[in-house]
């Protein structure tokens, strides 16, 4: 069904948790309709595609899916396809899998940030316990391939070296930087990997996909990368912030899980004494949360660095990579698509969840 003209995006902007100014305005009405057609047979094809025989594999597997989420990546997807011959099948076979792969490694993540919400429901490592919580995305993983197997090898080459920066990208942030490592470049090279990288190839498989021309590439390439650590720098401001009804989450979730954020880096590299001792605090209290205590003694030092400077500096900072993601589409010609983009790539920094 085709929006309302007094509404133009609404149903995508609720989807993504974004703002209708990506698709505001009667120019990109008829884009519009194309993503929100293509988001839905997304979604109906996902719920099919993770159907197992297995009882357990099945009802875990859609767990997440049906949880909600934003679908940024498929909508990605389809976004930049509209370049070339748009929503083709091929289009939609990569939107699913790289979906897939995202709620795979959302399975991994909770595991290993012992989280208990994801999406506002109980994490499925709460419901199925740790070990079924990992196969669980690995099967994830693993239909992904099936359908990016049906698109070539060069499709398998960009699922695979995409899962390979995932997983780096996961190690690194679970052993820290090493020693003589600027903590802040190291913990942007992670960001880059986790969660730029699966942004980007979002973009490149539209383009691959719908056989638009090879010069667009490189510059969605890039900018999916870039916007993708700017999504990320911004959840770090949204986690001090997190309303549970609107985003499942406990605030200060990855903080008090050991997970140390921008904010906290920047708190870190601060020179004054204020500062430093709420560095200490946090630290303390991590360390006895790690060790049994409730995560409740966090409460107040998490609320102090919301309030704190370093938090603006990180929307800052996400502002920095978000003009830089469109600076990189000056390559692509001017229309609907860039203008979408580039709206994109503000609202990722607006956003409040």
């Amino acid at each position: 069904m085709t929006p309302s003209p007094s509404a133009p995006g609404s149903r995508v902007a609720n989807r993504l948790g974004l703002s209708d100014r990506i698709f505001v305005g009667p120019r990109l009405r008829k884009l519009l309709t194309a993503i929100e057609d293509g988001l839905d047979r997304v979604e109906t094809e996902l719920s099919q595609d993770l159907r197992m025989t297995d009882r357990l594999a099945d009802a875990a597997s859609r767990y997440l899916l049906e949880a909600g989420g934003k679908r940024l990546r498929p909508m990605l997807v389809l976004l930049t396809a509209q370049l070339g011959d748009g929503t083709t099948d091929g289009v939609i076979d990569a939107a699913k899998a790289l979906e897939m792969t995202h709620l795979g490694s959302l399975y991994h993540d909770d595991v290993m940030d012992s989280s208990d919400k994801r999406r506002g429901v109980p994490s499925a490592h709460q419901v199925w316990g740790n070990n079924i919580a990992i196969l669980t995305g690995d099967l994830l993983f693993s239909r992904a391939s099936q359908l990016m197997s049906k698109r070539g090898e060069r499709a398998m080459q960009l699922q695979a070296d995409t899962f390979e920066r995932l997983v780096i990208g996961q190690m690194h942030e679970t052993v820290g930087p090493e020693e003589g490592d600027d903590e802040i470049e190291f913990y942007l090279r992670v960001l880059a990997d986790k969660t730029g990288s699966l942004i980007a190839a979002a973009a490149q498989c539209g383009i691959i996909f719908s056989n638009a021309p090879e010069e667009f590439e490189a510059a969605v390439v890039e900018f999916g990368e870039k916007v993708g650590v700017a999504f990320q720098l911004q959840d770090d401001v949204i986690d001090l912030s997190a309303d549970p009804e609107q985003t499942g989450k406990v605030p200060g979730t990855d903080l008090r899980a050991g997970v140390m954020t921008m904010p906290y880096l920047l708190l870190a590299a601060a020179p004054d004494e204020a500062s430093r001792a709420l560095k200490s605090r946090i630290d303390a209290g991590v360390a006895e949360i790690a060790a049994g205590a409730d995560p409740a003694i966090l409460d107040a030092a998490l609320e102090e660095l919301r309030l704190h400077d370093v938090t603006t500096q990180t929307t800052a900072l996400a502002r920095r990579w978000s003009d830089e993601a469109v600076a990189a589409l000056s390559v692509l010609p001017s229309g609907q698509v860039r203008e979408a983009l580039t709206r994109f790539a503000d609202a990722v920094v607006d956003r409040s969840a």
